[in-house]
């Protein structure tokens, strides 16, 4: 009998701990979702209230007095475009690129057979914690005509070390006797690395693809370095000149009269922030359900 009671207090102690546990889960959860969520929707509510309401302190977290006035103004700036134009150009070749030249560095390492896999493994895990530098690269960069190109924001960011461990590991969690049928059936390695090592780590890819995506879409250090010609920088120059810059230069170059609408320069900036986002909002849930299952997959085998 006394046994029955204890296992019973023990197991009330336990509930309580776990509804304890569960409660402090929650509250961080909604703290985080709250710091998270929080920013984005106050911007979006500063883009779309009058100029009137943002200068006075009035918006807190929704729009106050719609107006659509900033909006416009923004979409009408030439230049916006032609970066918004650039950065799409250099986000989806780069990261097509990205990810086929990863599989091909990552499926030879991740094959027993392969003679020099160790030393090639060595040197790979060598370039994450050592390099030449940015002045050696800068200079390497310009010897090659790259500076001031498109290619520039490319080539030579064509590879992560990182992004081609994970690969590396999903290849390795396949199994390698349905290599070695595929071999014995004739199969070459470009054939067996396409049809069938490919499809499947597909969900692995699915995030490297975001990785990849999400990096060449805010990269903006590599423009700030190599391209001096507007017509060619990305989207993140163009913002990051907004920010901190030149505001105004919106105001004064599109044909909206600005004299009637009291719009703040903080406006502005926040429409811009706005409209370059959006790109990734609406790439992030495409690739969603993939995200976790990728992550685990590529981490089982280090």
């Amino acid at each position: 009998m006394n046994a029955v009671k204890a296992i019973r207090k023990k197991e009330f102690h336990g509930s309580i701990g776990d509804i304890i546990f569960m409660a402090l889960v929650w509250i961080f959860l909604i703290f985080a979702v709250v710091a998270c969520v929080y920013p984005f929707i106050y911007v979006l509510s500063v883009s779309l209230s009058s100029g009137q309401a943002v200068n006075q302190g009035k918006v807190i977290l929704l729009p106050v007095d719609l107006n659509f006035e900033a909006l416009k103004t923004v979409l009408g700036y030439k230049q916006l475009w032609i970066s918004y134009g650039n950065t799409l150009f250099y986000t989806a070749v780069g990261t097509v690129m990205n990810v086929v030249f990863t599989c091909l560095a990552a499926y030879p390492l991740s094959r027993k057979r392969f003679c020099f896999r160790k030393q090639m493994n060595f040197l790979l895990a060598f370039t994450m914690y050592f390099s030449g530098g940015l002045i050696p690269v800068y200079i390497v960069i310009t010897k090659l005509g790259l500076y001031d190109k498109r290619m520039v924001m490319i080539v030579p960011v064509l590879i992560s070390a990182y992004n081609v461990m994970i690969c590396r590991s999903a290849f390795e969690s396949v199994s390698e006797d349905l290599f070695e049928e595929a071999a014995i059936e004739g199969a070459n390695d470009f054939y067996i690395l396409t049809k069938i090592a490919v499809p499947l780590i597909k969900p692995t890819l699915a995030v490297l693809t975001l990785y990849y995506a999400v990096a060449r879409y805010n990269d903006f250090f590599s423009a700030m370095l190599y391209i001096s010609d507007s017509s060619k920088e990305p989207l993140q120059i163009f913002l990051r000149r907004i920010l901190l810059q030149a505001s105004m230069e919106i105001m004064q170059t599109t044909n909206i009269n600005m004299g009637a609408v009291s719009q703040s320069t903080i406006q502005v900036r926040y429409v811009c922030i706005v409209v370059s986002v959006v790109p990734i909002m609406l790439v992030v849930p495409l690739v969603q359900k993939y995200l976790v299952q990728g992550t685990m997959l590529g981490a089982v085998k280090g």
